[in-house]
């Protein structure tokens, strides 16, 4: 399983990054109702069914199935003190070989804005990516007016490499994005 090669991590003093658990789900679920409307303009309609604790066990078991197979990598950023989800990032559509490559995504919660959690995840995960997936490359994309993802992006080294119109249904509609990519060595793949 792709999750037990990765280690819990310390990100900033008092917020570690650590792979999902089953457990989470309730501590999740607070999350996700705490942040319903920070993050609702950067997300797809959520079934109502997504705000409650069997909603959360069932995609947190999805997830974990889908770690099994080592398509996806699901983190998430917990405050030490009191064991609070303050944000989550994925690696997803995990693919070898020749490609070597994923996409990743991320959420930091409103009240955690402006510390640098979202680029010391980042950060992170592109290390993990390297060093224990052996990925070559991670993609990401925003919403074109999502500046801020933009800049934690652009810090932890990811380039703009275009824009793609009506990308994703976000908040009720096809919404364009841009997308950028990190190259992350340069070795050829595993075999």
């Amino acid at each position: 399983m792709i999750l037990r090669k990765i280690k819990e991590s310390l990100l900033l003093p008092g917020v570690i990054l650590r792979p999902i658990a089953v457990g989470d789900a309730k501590e999740l679920c607070s999350a996700y109702v705490g942040n319903r409307r920070h993050l609702e303009p950067w997300e797809p309609v959520r079934p109502e069914s997504f705000f409650t604790v069997e909603g959360q066990t069932e995609r947190i078991e999805g997830l974990l199935g889908q770690a099994v197979d080592g398509l996806v990598a699901p983190l998430l950023m917990e405050s030490e003190e009191d064991r609070r989800i303050v944000g989550a990032i994925t690696l997803s559509g995990i693919s070898l070989g020749p490609f070597c490559s994923s996409y990743v995504g991320y959420w930091v919660a409103g009240d955690q804005q402006g510390r640098g959690l979202a680029t010391a995840a980042l950060e992170r995960v592109c290390e993990i990516a390297r060093d224990v997936l052996g990925l070559h490359r991670i993609e990401a994309s925003t919403l074109i007016e999502n500046t801020t993802s933009q800049r934690v992006l652009k810090k932890c080294g990811f380039e703009t490499i275009g824009d793609a119109p009506q990308y994703l249904h976000i908040n009720g509609e096809w919404r364009d994005s841009r997308l950028f990519q990190r190259i992350l060595h340069d070795h050829a793949p595993a075999l």
